[in-house]
């Protein structure tokens, strides 16, 4: 066997190796203290990356992607947990209008686009028409297929006019979600998030990955590519999502030197109205 096909064999081998390690459902689960720590440390180079984005004036598009219950949210919400809502903003779009049914697909998507110095992440995007809409129905075969015709092409346009745009899809298996599915049943405060297509879409498990094979195909381009989270462990999947999500972007650190608090103002002349004036929140608590 020559060198260069020796090489090719080792190549697919490692890769097959990688896979295989991130793909392991058997490791221990993070320490909550490890986890915490080093999601501090990528929270704080999130702080960074924003402060670049707005000095640069980039325009930066996050897609999040994936089944019911994959951990999208989540991730979202460590995301812009330390992160400035003017600068890092959040689109989670509801059912279209009548009217936004009759407007070409990508319009109602299109104004919610960053500006210059914004970073805007899309908790579910326009990838809607090749997932739930395709399965459920909710769409033609004409509009599903000038979908995937336009897709690609859209996104080539949006990376030409200079925005940066990142897509993951969050890989959940069955018993995973059904695990998720059932605590969220259990505990009042998060059954809000099961919606009956949720559960609908759990009859429609095979569909559902038919139709993301497909979308994958088609529009996981070289310019613009699909990163597949393995979100089973929602720890491991955050941590994980936010270092790729940094390290895409270049930046640098414009950390701000140490800030002093100038002296508060003292001024004698000044009286306080009488609190009996005012009206208290009662402290039950």
């Amino acid at each position: 066997m020559s060198n260069k096909s020796s090489k090719k064999e080792s190549d697919k081998k490692t890769k097959k190796q990688v896979y295989t390690e991130q793909c392991e459902d058997e490791r221990p689960k993070l320490a909550k203290k490890f986890y915490e720590k080093e999601l501090r440390k990528l929270q704080i180079e999130l702080v960074k990356l924003q402060e670049w984005i707005k000095q640069e004036g980039l325009k930066v598009v996050v897609l999040f992607e994936g089944r019911d219950a994959a951990g999208k949210g989540g991730t979202i919400k460590r995301i812009t947990q330390s992160l400035n809502p003017r600068i890092c903003r959040v689109v989670a779009l509801g059912t279209p209008t009548e009217r936004e049914k009759t407007q070409w697909y990508f319009q109602r998507y299109v104004p919610n686009l960053p500006a210059a110095g914004e970073m805007v992440l899309f908790d579910r995007s326009w990838y809607n028409r090749a997932g739930v809409e395709r399965v459920m129905g909710f769409c033609t075969d004409d509009e599903y297929a000038e979908f995937m015709r336009s897709c690609p092409e859209f996104e080539r346009m949006l990376i030409r006019s200079g925005i940066i745009l990142v897509k993951y899809w969050f890989s959940v298996s069955d018993k995973e979600q059904e695990s998720r599915f059932e605590s969220r049943i259990d505990d009042p405060t998060k059954r809000w998030k099961l919606s009956p297509m949720d559960l609908k879409s759990r009859a429609k498990w095979v569909e559902y990955s038919k139709a993301k094979d497909k979308m994958f195909a088609i529009t996981d381009t070289k310019q613009c590519p699909w990163y597949v989270v393995h979100a089973d462990d929602k720890k491991r999947a955050r941590l994980n999502c936010i270092s790729h999500l940094l390290s895409q972007i270049p930046y640098e650190d414009l950390t701000p030197k140490p800030i002093k608090l100038p002296p508060r103002q003292d001024d004698t002349t000044y009286v306080r109205p009488p609190m009996m004036d005012q009206t208290f929140v009662p402290q039950v608590y």
